[in-house]
C-alpha cells in the first residue's frame, strides 16, 4: 500500500481494493517497524535482564509486602546495628530499623517521583516538540531558544537551588516538590527529540496526502505524525526515568529532596554514611538497589533505542 493509499484509508475510512491479478507475494503482509523492533528485542539478553529488574522494582513499589512483612518504621535502639535475624536479612541500622524492609519500601518513593516527573516531562516536551517541529518559522525559533536556555542550566545544580526554594516553607514528604522541579528542568531533551522526529515526518508523502484530503493541522499531528514520531520520544523518557530516580536520591541525600516520614534510598544512604564504620550494610543495601534500578531503566531505554534505530539493522 502506498503512502497516498494509507492516507486515504485513514481519512476516508475505506480500504483500497486488492489487485486480483497480484500474486501471493504481493498480498502478504509486510512486517512493521514495531514488529521488527520486537523481533530484535526478543533476541537481546540486555532487554530481558533490564525488563526483569524493572518488573522487580515495580513490584517492590506496588506491593512491598510481597518481599518484607516487617514495618519499616518500627525502630528501636535495642536492635542498633544488630545482625541478620529472621526476615531482616540485612540486619538493622543505627536507629534499629530493619534495613531490608526500608530498602524494599524505599522503591515506592523513587518510582513515584520518577513516573510522575516523566509524565510531566513528556507532556511539556510533546507540546513544545510538536508545535516547533510542525509549524516551524518564528514559533520554532522562539520555542527552540527557550529549550536552549533551559538546556544550558545544569540539571542537578538547578534542582538543588529550586528544591531548596520551593521546600522552604512546606511540610510533608516533599514528593510533589521534587516532581515539579524535575518536570520543569528535565523536559528539554524530550522536546528536541520530538521536534526532530516531527520535522522528519511532516515531509513524508502521507502527510501531504492527508493535507490534500482536507485534514487540519491538529488531525495531521495527532493521527499521522505523532504515531510515527513516538518511538524515539518514548526511548528518551525511559532513559530519563532512571536519571530522575538518581536525581531524587541525590536531592534526598543532600536533605533538600524527600523528607521523613517518606522512606527514600537517598535518605537512608545519607543516614548510614554517618555510621559506616559501625556497620556498612545499611549503606551498601540501598546503594546497590538504587544503582541496579537506575541501570535497569537506562539499559532498557538503550535496548529499545537500538531496536528502533534503522541504522543499526
Amino acid at each position: 500500500m502506498s503512502d497516498l493509499e494509507m492516507a486515504a484509508t485513514s481519512e476516508l475510512g475505506v480500504r483500497p481494493s486488492a489487485d486480483p491479478s497480484a500474486g501471493p507475494a504481493s498480498t502478504a503482509r509486510t512486517r512493521s517497524l514495531t514488529a521488527d523492533a520486537w523481533y530484535d528485542l526478543r533476541r537481546n539478553w540486555i532487554f530481558w535482564v533490564a525488563s526483569a529488574l524493572v518488573v522487580l522494582v515495580v513490584l517492590m513499589a506496588v506491593a512491598p509486602g510481597l518481599f518484607s512483612s516487617a514495618d519499616p518504621t518500627a525502630c528501636t535502639t535495642r536492635r542498633q546495628f544488630a545482625g541478620p535475624s529472621g526476615g531482616a536479612i540485612f540486619g538493622y541500622d543505627f536507629q534499629g530499623c530493619d534495613v531490608f524492609s526500608r530498602t524494599v519500601h524505599g522503591a515506592r518513593a523513587s518510582v513515584l517521583v520518577g513516573v510522575f516527573a516523566v509524565l510531566m516531562t513528556g507532556v511539556i516536551g510533546l507540546v513544545f516538540g510538536m508545535l516547533a517541529g510542525y509549524f516551524g518559522g518564528w514559533l520554532d525559533a522562539v520555542l527552540s531558544r527557550v529549550v536552549d536556555v533551559v538546556l544550558g542550566i545544569p540539571l542537578l545544580l538547578a534542582a538543588i537551588v529550586l528544591s531548596k526554594r520551593l521546600s522552604a516553607d512546606q511540610q510533608g514528604s516533599g514528593i510533589a516538590t521534587v516532581v515539579i522541579v524535575l518536570g520543569i528542568l528535565g523536559w528539554t531533551t524530550a522536546a528536541r527529540v520530538m521536534r526532530s522526529s516531527v520535522i522528519a515526518a511532516r515531509s513524508q508523502d502521507y502527510v501531504a496526502a492527508a493535507r490534500m484530503l482536507g485534514a487540519g493541522p491538529l488531525r495531521i499531528m495527532w493521527r499521522h505524525i505523532l504515531p510515527n514520531a513516538l518511538a524515539p520520544f518514548i526511548v528518551v523518557l525511559t532513559i530519563a526515568l532512571g536519571t530522575f530516580i538518581a536525581t531524587e536520591a541525590t536531592l534526598s541525600f543532600l536533605n533538600i529532596g524527600l523528607r521523613p516520614p517518606a522512606i527514600s534510598w537517598g535518605i537512608d544512604i545519607a543516614t548510614a554514611g554517618k555510621h559506616v564504620r559501625e556497620s556498612a550494610t545499611p549503606l551498601v543495601a540501598p546503594s546497590v538497589f538504587l544503582t541496579l534500578t537506575v541501570l535497569a531503566f537506562i539499559m532498557l531505554g538503550d535496548a529499545i533505542r537500538d531496536a528502533f534505530d534503522p541504522k543499526l539493522r
